[in-house]
């Protein structure tokens, strides 16, 4: 997938210079995570420094020691100050017991992911307490290697539209919707290399 999109992409007349210039990108995340573990860890991550997430994050996983990552179920079972003892905020175990929940009795069913569009996954998990549009976007371009993402929300995705287009002020949703129309069908790998913009002068 990544390839195809690099290859569109390097011909784009405003991000194929960057793009051939950057090279092919490194990625982080690893498309093979389950979606329980890969949402509990959007959660965990939501609103503090990645530092102070990686901690709690560890420290949650502890709580099972026999295990790599709990399962909903676990989630379930566990005691909310179990989860405060490792660092969890009473909000965010709150968010994590309805993800828990909603993983277990069908809510959020992973299996019909393959036959859903993006707009119905985005729907799907945006069912669970304290998962957003741009936590559910960020889900579709990271876990599940969606290819035609366009998270219009981020801010680092609005300053780079910005930059790359040489616009006086951050462009509306629809603006850049618009701009991204020749994009179609590899917006996921355009924001990749928006993102890496903004640290390049």
């Amino acid at each position: 997938m990544h390839r195809t999109s690099i290859k569109h992409l390097s011909k784009d007349k405003h991000l194929g210079a960057f793009i051939r210039g950057y090279g092919p990108l490194q990625f982080r995340r690893d498309h093979t995570q389950e979606p329980f573990q890969a949402l509990c860890e959007s959660i965990i991550y939501q609103q503090i420094s990645g530092s102070a997430a990686a901690t709690i994050l560890a420290r949650f996983k502890a709580l099972w020691r026999r295990k790599k990552f709990p399962t909903p179920a676990d989630v379930l079972k566990i005691k909310v100050d179990k989860l405060r003892s490792a660092g969890v905020s009473q909000q965010k175990a709150a968010y994590l017991k309805d993800l828990a929940k909603k993983f277990t009795d069908g809510t959020v069913d992973p299996k019909q992911f393959p036959t859903m569009t993006d707009a119905e996954i985005i729907k799907h998990v945006m069912a669970v307490k304290g998962i957003g549009e741009w936590t559910a976007q960020m889900f579709l371009m990271f876990t599940l290697a969606r290819p035609d993402v366009l998270p219009t929300g981020d801010l680092g995705i609005q300053k780079a539209f910005q930059k790359l287009f040489s616009l006086r002020k951050k462009p509306s949703p629809a603006r850049m919707e618009k701009l991204a129309r020749v994009w179609a069908g590899h917006r996921t790998v355009a924001c990749f290399y928006l993102w890496r913009t903004l640290d390049s002068k």
